[in-house]
This record gives C-alpha cells, structure tokens and sequence, in this order.
C-alpha cells in the first residue's frame, strides 16, 4: 500500500485540527475533511474559545492535563509569532470567581496556564458577593480567524476539503482506507450514539472596548470574555435543548447576570446573540475500532463528545487521534495484522 487515504468527517475546530496534525505527523497518507458545514457555520464559530478546562470525570486527570498542556503549548508558540493576528490567537488575563470556597482551591491545571495565584482580598472587593477566585492569563482563540487559519494550514501539506454530508462511514469505504470521525452531534445518526446530545449555548456578542480582562464564575455560567473584535458574553447550558433560535429572555438574564460583574457594559452596543449546540457525552470518546461488512474492513477513529471544553483540548486530542490513525496505518501495511482485523 503506497499512499493511505484518510477521511476527517467534521469540519469544526476537532475535525480541522485533528486533519491538521495528521497531515503533519502521519507519513505517505492523504487527507480529505469531508463535512456539510464549514465555517463560519460551525458550532466552533460560536465558541468563546478561551483555554479554562472543563473536567471529564471518565478521563484520567492526568490524561485531560496533557491534552490541556499540548493545546496551551501550540496556541502560546502561535501567540508568540507572527503568525499571532492571522490565526487569532493572543495572551488575556482575568478572573475566576467563586461564591463559596472549591473543594479544590488549585486545579489541576494551575501550572499550565501563567502566573496562577489566588486573587488578593483587594481584588475580591470589586465582586462583593464572591469569597474566593484565582488570577491568571492563559489563552484566547478567535474561533471565526483560527477555523480559516487553519484549513490554509492543511491546504499548505495538500489537504482537501469536500463539501458534503455523510450518513453511514461505509458510504466513504473503498474510497478512504481510514475514517475518522469528529462529527460532534452527528455521531448519533453517523454511528448510532445514541450517547452524544446537544448542550446548548447561547451567549452575547457586544461591542465593549473598555473590558480588557476577563471574569468567569466559578460555575463556568456567567462569563465575560473580551475578544479582537467584540466581548463575549454567557452562557447557558441546556440539556437536550435542540432550539438554534436565539431566546430573548435568556439574552436578558445573560446581560443582567454578566452586568452585576462589570457594571460598565450596560454601555455596551451592537448587541448580537448567537446560538451553538455543543455534542456533549457521559464520556468524551477517542478511540479506534476495526469495523467488518460483508468480507469489507474499516478502521474508524473516533473523536468526538468534548462538550464545553473543545477548544481547551483540541490539539492534544489532535494529537491523539493522529496516533490512533498511525497504528491503523500500521495495521493496514502490516498483511499479518490486516488479516486478523
């Protein structure tokens, strides 16, 4: 077998960053993403896209931290280059809030991101209803430049990009010798996950210059995010919720609850909401299986399920997913192990 032919279905920040690092890492191998929205119709284009964790119970803690720490390493050589505007990627320092103290005042993220410390009682009176919070700066990646940055990145080591939908992985066999999948929600008709449900998130997207830090309750539901070209407000997290409409209530309470925190965006203008369906999971999934139909075989790699906390472990999952795809090409090049698949 001379070239090996992969597929990537999925076209947001997993799937682009999982083409990218297979592009780069596995040799003699082709790449095709193959999806039926690119951005900006993405679920990552609404995505904040600052890098806090969000914690996978299922997953080791210290697999979630390397996954975290390869994503902060490639996002802070970016920040640091000048590669920085075109792939929207910078530096930003804030505040996490809590209204109680956490069971773990220093998470396992803390020396990962820079000068993490907890937040001195003269920080704490600017949120008089919070008694604790942690200061540091980590990053932020504006989803609607890094996307774009990033198919250039896989068209540069002759990716493809194929604008369809997929409904069954066979559809793709003997095209592709290699599937892989980061389709988020649509893993529940790709595959049959019957796991994977939406998350919805609806957040604001205001013109407020002056907010240079950022605040983040504790919680993860309130937020403020100030970005390139606008502040990013949230959020929400509904369960099931399917709806793409942008509810007006919720962008009330949203702006209510993000003004209580900085009283000076209630001056803020060009309000814009946006919605995004988040394919969360009990437990994010990257893996490789072997698949058999009808005498036919198919590696499929699967990665998906991320949730909330996507973009904060993207490439390390890339990484990831491209050494699942490596030992699939492995076995396809290796006649006594494709026998046995």
């Amino acid at each position: 077998m001379d070239t090996v032919r992969i597929a990537v279905i999925g076209a947001g920040v997993i799937g682009l960053s999982t083409a990218v690092c297979i592009s780069e890492l596995v040799p003699q191998c082709s790449v095709t993403i193959i999806a039926d929205k690119f951005t900006p119709d993405t679920t990552s284009d609404v995505a904040a896209g600052i890098l806090i964790p969000h914690v996978y119970p299922d997953t080791p803690i210290y697999t979630q931290k390397r996954w975290f720490r390869d994503t902060f390493d490639h996002l802070s050589s970016i920040a640091s280059s000048t590669e920085a505007a075109d792939a929207g990627v910078y530096l930003l320092s804030g505040w996490q809030i809590f209204r109680s103290i956490p069971a773990e005042q220093v998470p396992f993220w803390a020396d990962v991101v820079l000068g993490f410390r907890k937040m001195t009682e003269a920080e704490l009176k600017i949120f008089p209803q919070y008694v604790f919070g942690h200061a540091f700066t980590t990053l932020k990646c504006e989803t609607s430049v890094y996307l774009p940055w990033l198919e250039k990145r896989l068209k540069t080591h002759g990716g493809l990009l194929l604008h369809r939908r997929v409904d069954d992985v066979w559809e793709l066999q003997p095209s592709f010798d290699i599937v892989v999948n980061c389709s988020g929600l649509g893993s529940q008709e790709l595959v049959g996950d019957s796991a994977v449900f939406p998350m919805r998130g609806q957040i604001l997207q205001v013109q407020a210059p002056w907010v240079k830090h950022f605040i983040r309750d504790g919680s993860g539901l309130t937020y403020i995010y100030p970005g390139a070209s606008y502040v990013t407000l949230g959020g929400t997290r509904q369960k099931g919720d399917w709806n793409l409409s942008p509810d007006a209530e919720i962008s009330q309470d949203i702006f209510s609850r993000c003004c209580t925190l900085e009283p000076s965006l209630r001056r803020a203008c060009s309000i814009k909401e946006r919605v995004g369906l988040r394919p969360d999971r009990s437990s994010m999934l990257l893996q490789k299986e072997f698949l058999a139909r009808d005498g036919r075989r198919l590696c499929v790699v699967h990665n998906y399920g991320h949730g909330s906390g996507g973009i904060s472990v993207h490439w390390g999952c890339a990484l990831e997913a491209a050494r699942l795809v490596s030992e699939c090409v492995q076995a396809l090049r290796t006649p006594a192990l494709t026998s046995k698949l």
